[in-house]
């Protein structure tokens, strides 16, 4: 390192915090590389050009990564996008489904947009920085923005964006990702361009909570009391020029964003209802991409040399449940012995055509920083898987029912499952159910899904696993088809969610790692990739693995 640019990192490191020092050092002693230093230094709210700084205190050794170049799209024309159709009303606060979220994401914005690579970019925040406890965080607001309506946008939008989605009483979908987190009332505009969030426990990754990852966090008018599916209001680059439902969307260019123009003059989205009639849209030249497509269902796009597909891993994935408190499931030594028994490279190889991690029955996936790569993967061993059933009592084997929906490959997924126990004399009797049956009320007693004794459900991506953690493992889990309750495991992950440095994420995630492989409440067999594809002459098209699709610097090559 040169003088000059030693210079530049002891004065950078003279202004940073204690964290953000820490992770310097893990940078300096190899432990991390620079992409993993990016990722965590901007969710500490590091500005780019200090990472940037930062960033050579790496050691020379480390390789780089140069993305591949494409070529820049030519401005104007009609960008058009095939996305799954929405699943209900389009309402921000109420939004759960992937075709609701892209369609929000077009015209309203987040304060932070979490990319692909899971790196926290400033929308309309400008920066953000927390204290020493990691309770108290605050984001200094972007200026000069406007709301296509023509109204201002301060901080006082923000706070009562996030009261709302934080109010019980409102229900919003955002409630899960809120609840232990942050309260109504507790996000205050200090002045018109600064709001701060007071948490209810401290969080090391709270800035993913205001981000697009938690879809429904789109910056509203602090008067906001519904109807957006009339005005698609927000401050995007795109405002709504048509919008049929059950069809799609078309938009023209906000003269009032604040940012770059979008670089088309128009971008539509197409809705499908199937897989099949959106392959056959983009092989059909009815739209220019697809936003995401599985492997299962789009086959045809992956070895079509006029279609190109790009892919990123991501933590989306498939959980296969073990109710913890009843027969066949009680004794842990019967979910280990299923754990073993599941063959995972043959679901990747085969079902996945290796588009996917390994999962090794925790929501820690190998795309999170902090997953702990000390653990030790699972791997098939039926004579191992064997001797625990009979230690169990259970060496003859059992008959259960086997749950889940229609939805990509889920039931493939089952039958492989079935096929992989048989083995050991284990009868699965499977069950298909359409999704609304499936997840039913999704509240304990009146839901398939949070009622059977065996189940396979689908999740979706996040940029952490926080409530991954939670959600669907935790005691009071609102999520819990196992009904696993293990004080160990939520004074493992309250340890985990306050962590702020990476060290420290990583010893407590190795804990909860081995713990759930100790106990098996839910297996995770894979980690899929998020697969998108667009036409050869088809450039500048963003994707995220939550489902995001960002048209606005989208357009054709010559």
């Amino acid at each position: 390192m040169s003088d000059e640019r030693k210079r530049q990192v002891d004065a950078v490191r003279h202004h940073i915090g204690e964290v953000e020092n820490e992770l310097v050092d893990e940078l300096v002693a190899g432990r991390i590389d620079r992409r993993e230093f990016v990722r965590r230094g901007t969710v500490l709210g590091l500005s780019l050009s200090s990472l940037g700084v930062l960033a050579g205190c790496a050691s020379p050794d480390v390789t780089r990564v140069s993305p591949p170049q494409t070529k820049p799209p030519k401005p104007g024309g009609t960008i058009r996008a095939g996305i799954v159709a929405p699943a209900a009303a389009l309402d921000p606060i109420m939004i759960s489904d992937e075709g609701g979220l892209a369609v929000l994401g077009q015209t309203a914005q987040y304060l932070v947009w979490s990319d692909k690579h899971l790196n926290l970019l400033p929308v309309l925040a400008e920066s953000w920085s927390h204290d020493h406890t990691g309770t108290v965080w605050t984001f200094k607001i972007r200026q000069g923005v406007t709301f296509s309506d023509g109204t201002p946008m301060s901080a006082e939008d923000v706070a009562a964006t996030f009261n709302r989605l934080a109010d019980p009483a409102v229900g919003s979908n955002a409630l899960s990702n809120f609840d232990g987190v942050l309260s109504k009332g507790n996000t205050k505009a200090i002045d018109p361009y600064t709001a701060q969030f007071t948490l209810d426990a401290p969080n090391g990754n709270f800035p993913y909570l205001v981000s697009s990852d938690n879809y429904n966090s789109v910056v509203l008018p602090k008067n906001y009391n519904g109807g957006w599916d009339k005005t698609f209001l927000g401050t995007g680059p795109w405002k709504l020029q048509s919008f049929t439902p059950n069809q799609g969307v078309t938009y023209v260019r906000n003269p009032r964003y604040w940012g770059t123009p979008a670089n088309a003059e128009r971008s539509e989205l197409t809705f499908y209802s199937e897989e099949q009639a959106q392959t056959l849209g983009i092989l059909g030249n009815q739209v220019d991409v697809v936003a995401h497509y599985s492997v299962s269902g789009g086959r045809a796009l992956i070895t079509n040399p006029d279609i190109r597909t790009t892919q990123f891993r991501s933590s989306s994935h498939r959980q296969i449940h073990m109710r913890t408190d009843k027969e066949p499931f009680l004794d842990k030594r019967v979910r280990q012995a299923m754990g073993l028994l599941l063959d995972r490279r043959a679901l990747v190889n085969g079902l996945l055509a290796t588009k996917s991690d390994y999962g090794n029955d925790s929501p820690f996936a190998p795309v999170f920083q902090s997953t702990n790569p000390s653990v030790a993967q699972r791997q098939r061993n039926v004579a191992l898987a064997k001797q625990l059933l009979q230690a169990a009592g259970k060496g003859g084997g059992f008959s259960t029912q086997l749950l889940t929906l229609t939805h990509f490959e889920l039931p493939d997924l089952a039958q492989v499952v079935q096929n992989n126990v048989s083995v050991a004399g284990i009868n699965l009797k499977l069950s298909i159910l359409d999704p609304g049956t499936y997840y039913g009320s999704s509240k304990f007693g009146t839901s398939p899904w949070l009622d059977s004794t065996m189940g396979i459900t689908d999740y979706g991506h996040r940029g952490v696993p926080n409530l991954l953690l939670t959600a669907p493992l935790s005691s009071k889990g609102p999520w819990n088809a196992a009904h696993f309750k293990n004080p160990q495991y939520d004074r493992l992950v309250a340890r985990y969610v306050a962590a702020l440095d990476l060290g420290a994420q990583r010893a407590a995630a190795g804990q909860i790692q081995e713990l759930l492989l100790d106990e098996t409440p839910v297996m995770f067999p894979y980690f899929y990739y998020f697969l998108t594809g667009a036409r050869l002459n088809v450039s500048g098209v963003e994707t995220t693995a939550m489902g995001h699709i960002n048209l606005s610097r989208a357009g054709f090559v010559a």
